[in-house]
């Protein structure tokens, strides 16, 4: 896949950032107009250069725990949990009224009057959002320091949903205790929402309600003043970032750091589910071991594995009501969940680092006899490396526990796969995993 230079980290992660949207229901470069409305906040505060650096990353991963509380949120609602977290970026719920409104409509809405209601009263009293948000703060936070980002940009992320007033998740705290940049990601992030529906007068209008409240009082002024600045808001629109970085504290994305995102983001995708709490990492593993048994080079080798930790990333785009159902799909579930594979090659190929390994992470549930998806090609257009990845998927996933059923054993899983050998799977790595299984198992 060719020798590669050192590239900017920004770009990695902006483009990152895109599966961090989807899997929170919003539009492709929501994080990154939020870093430019906060970056924005940021020079009309004169932050220094590291601080400025910090806010940076802090706002483009800002939802990077968002997939640890998806499965929490789709049960207790019955719903999906992508349109219940879009409905509460745009709720109050300090007022009751509010509060109330939201659980009537986000309740098991396919069921009947009177599931609803009880579904209704264990929504409202249960009162878990303090811990669905502790878990989304304290799993981003975590991923950003996985990546090697500053302890600045981690507390950040971890005070996200703080309120001015004290009355935000997750630790209460209020005022001037609440990190700056935290204040800053949190006024961002609703003035970007609230532009979507309705521009900058929409905006700053959500601003100014919630001025003192759950905003910093100085930075609602802060953005007011910028109700007329036209050049601003047009660049908001273009969701590009590429200026935005200090230019004395641009940090590089080698090889090394390379995998750790790649690990990073592994973690994210498999948070999705808890039936896919290893399954990324799984991938990869038993990937590598097929490609040694093939004594494929070792950038080879790395790239498989990067792809393998990659290939679901599109999944963070499905709903959890499908991931985690404990039976059949319908036909219109298995249209959604048919997508991930094409959200995971649209998103690698905007990450220049990763977009040689788009193809091959998203042919991961072709089939040499052209029966599988999402583009449904045949063999002749099967690289080895996807061939390979086809086979680590199942074996890993045959290998675990489903919602739909219990984990199998390895030799169970190399009985079931054999039958499919030349028509679903390439024999080569077949092979090669029967290799890598009777030395290490799955």
């Amino acid at each position: 896949m060719g020798v590669r230079t050192e590239i900017r980290l920004s770009e990695v992660v902006a483009a990152l950032s895109h599966a961090l949207d989807i899997t929170e229901g919003q539009p492709i470069g929501h994080a990154e107009r939020c870093c430019r409305i906060g970056m924005r906040l940021g020079e009309a505060l004169d932050l220094p250069s590291a601080s400025r650096s910090a806010l940076f990353y802090a706002l483009l991963l800002k939802d990077a725990g968002c997939s640890s509380t998806a499965s929490h949120v789709a049960a207790l609602f019955e719903n999906d949990d992508q349109r219940v977290k879009v409905d509460l970026k745009t709720t109050d719920l300090q007022r009751p009224l509010e509060a109330i409104r939201y659980a009537a409509r986000n309740a098991a809405p396919e069921r009947n009057p009177l599931v609803r209601v009880r579904r209704f009263a264990l929504v409202a009293l249960k009162g878990s959002r303090r811990e669905i948000t502790q878990l989304r703060c304290e799993r981003g936070a975590q991923i950003a320091r996985q990546i090697g980002l500053t302890e600045e940009t981690a507390q950040a992320i971890l005070h996200l949903d703080e309120h001015w007033d004290g009355a935000g998740d997750p630790a209460r705290v209020q005022g001037p205790a609440i990190p700056l940049l935290g204040r800053i990601l949190c006024l961002a992030q609703s003035a970007e929402i609230a532009w979507q529906r309705g521009g900058p007068d929409a905006a700053i209008e959500v601003a100014r309600r919630r001025r003192g409240t759950w905003f910093d009082p100085q930075l609602v002024d802060l953005l007011t003043a910028l109700r007329d600045d036209h050049a601003f808001w047009a660049q908001v629109r273009l969701a590009d970032v590429s200026d935005l970085e200090p230019e004395d504290r641009a940090e590089v994305a080698d090889e090394a750091r390379l995998d750790r995102i790649a690990e990073a983001f592994a973690s994210v995708i498999d948070a999705k589910s808890p039936f896919t709490s290893q399954h990324s990492q799984g991938v990869a593993d038993i990937a590598g071991r097929v490609a040694q048994q093939l004594d494929l080079p070792a950038s080879e080798r790395r790239d498989l594995r990067r792809a393998g930790l990659l290939h679901d990333i599109g999944k963070l785009g499905v709903s959890s009501r499908i991931l985690d159902k404990p039976g059949p799909l319908s036909d219109s579930e298995w249209v959604a969940m048919r997508r991930h594979p094409e959200m995971t090659q649209r998103i690698l190929e905007h990450v220049s680092a990763f977009g040689p390994l788009a193809e091959t992470a998203a042919a991961h549930h072709e089939r040499l006899d052209g029966r599988g998806y999402h583009r449904g090609v045949h063999a002749d257009e099967l690289p080895l490396a996807a061939r390979i990845l086809a086979v680590a998927d199942v074996a890993e996933a045959l290998g675990a526990d489903r919602p739909y059923r219990p984990a199998l054993a390895p030799e169970e899983v190399l009985t079931l796969m054999r039958e499919e050998v030349g028509s679903h799977f390439c024999p080569v790595a077949y092979e090669a995993l029967e290799g890598a299984m009777s030395v290490n198992g799955i």
